[in-house]
């Protein structure tokens, strides 16, 4: 049985008298040090010197360099991005931990994949929000809460559920649910989500769009009524508030029956065996093992040009100035130099299919 946790599960008085050093000032780390100390928790911040650094001194926290923000906590949360974690807690984080502490991860791919050599006297947790920093904050000033994936990957003293329940709660995601599992099973979902079915979904749309455009429709007409009205926006969230099939009623009959209806001609498309091989290269480690490569940044930098580079980009910028909406220009991407270019050669052929396929 899967255990779901709720508002009556933690409580804040068990940390009350523990410092919780927060890591990173980023967009999770501004809303969940906010959200402890609103909740009445002692909270420091740890970050380097730069503009974050600014706004937490702003907002009226003690901030301190990374090394003397952990050798001062009971507590400290992780909340910098998954690819700078290892050399961070390898040189900032590791050597300043104390005995008996509690160590917060936000995410459980460095945990679950075992990127990490993890101390074997402290206890290890994660708490990792299905929400953006934003909605973090938000959700607490409101009360509504938010969903978290949580886990307890080391239990050293023994005390990691209780110390884990009451970060949750005063984080504020108890109001909504928090639902425990391990890091890696939370890496996965969070993987598969974003290698399997965002991938999916953004083929179908664009595959819409140019079968729309190919058949004459305006590209303002298309783009508005394919997603830049946020319909499709609206009926995600109220999937998400009444359930997928039950937020059809919200729609017209004729709406109704036209997906159902024409809805069964896609169930035998070859999609599940592509996701069934994308989950087991989450699983197996194949993934991480590849993202883990040198090589591996170099041919990112390179698919990100060629993504940024697709037609739908260029026929945004058009609709967006013909119907007066701003204009955004963070799909600019410098293209390789030519030292890239040089140290990709190994993987030339590899990214020839890249390119190919980001022409459509």
């Amino acid at each position: 049985m899967v255990e779901i946790y709720h508002e009556d599960d933690g409580r804040l008085d068990y940390i009350k008298n523990k410092t919780i050093g927060i890591i990173g000032y980023g967009n999770q780390g501004r809303a969940q040090a906010l959200n402890l100390r609103d909740s009445g928790l002692r909270v420091i911040i740890g970050n380097i010197e730069d503009d974050f650094k600014k706004i937490a001194k702003n907002d009226g926290f003690d901030v301190f360099a990374i090394e003397e923000a952990v050798s001062q906590s009971d507590i400290i949360f992780i909340l910098i991005p998954d690819e700078s974690i290892k050399e961070i807690f390898d040189q900032k984080v590791k050597p300043y931990l104390k005995s008996s502490s509690t160590l917060n991860f936000a995410s459980g791919y460095n945990v679950g994949f075992k990127l990490l050599e993890l101390p074997s006297n402290i206890d290890i947790i994660m708490i990792a929000p299905r929400m953006i920093g934003v909605g973090v904050r938000e959700n607490y000033l409101n009360g509504k809460g938010f969903f978290s994936f949580i886990a307890i990957e080391q239990n050293v003293t023994g005390k990691a559920k209780n110390t884990l329940l009451a970060l949750a709660k005063g984080l504020g995601t108890l109001k909504k649910g928090a639902v425990m599992m391990s890091t890696k099973e939370e890496a996965i979902l969070d993987l598969f989500n974003e290698q399997a079915f965002g991938p999916a979904f953004g083929r179908v749309l664009l595959t819409s769009i140019n079968v729309l455009l190919e058949a004459g429709y305006p590209a303002e007409a298309v783009l508005i009524e394919m997603y830049m009205s946020g319909e499709m926006s609206y009926t995600y969230k109220k999937m998400a508030d009444i359930g997928l099939i039950k937020q059809t009623d919200f729609h017209s009959y004729t709406s109704q029956y036209g997906a159902m209806s024409r809805g069964i001609r896609y169930f035998k498309l070859p999609i599940k065996p592509i996701m069934q091989r994308t989950l087991e290269e989450i699983e197996n480690g194949v993934f991480t093992q590849e993202w883990e490569k040198k090589i591996t940044k170099l041919k990112f930098k390179f698919i990100k040009f060629f993504a940024t580079r697709q037609k739908i980009n260029k026929l945004e910028k058009q609709v967006r100035k013909s119907m007066k909406m701003k204009l955004f220009d963070i799909y600019e991407e410098q293209p390789p130099t030519a030292e890239d270019i040089e140290k990709a050669k190994e993987i030339t052929n590899e990214l020839k299919m890249f390119e190919k396929y980001y022409e459509t």
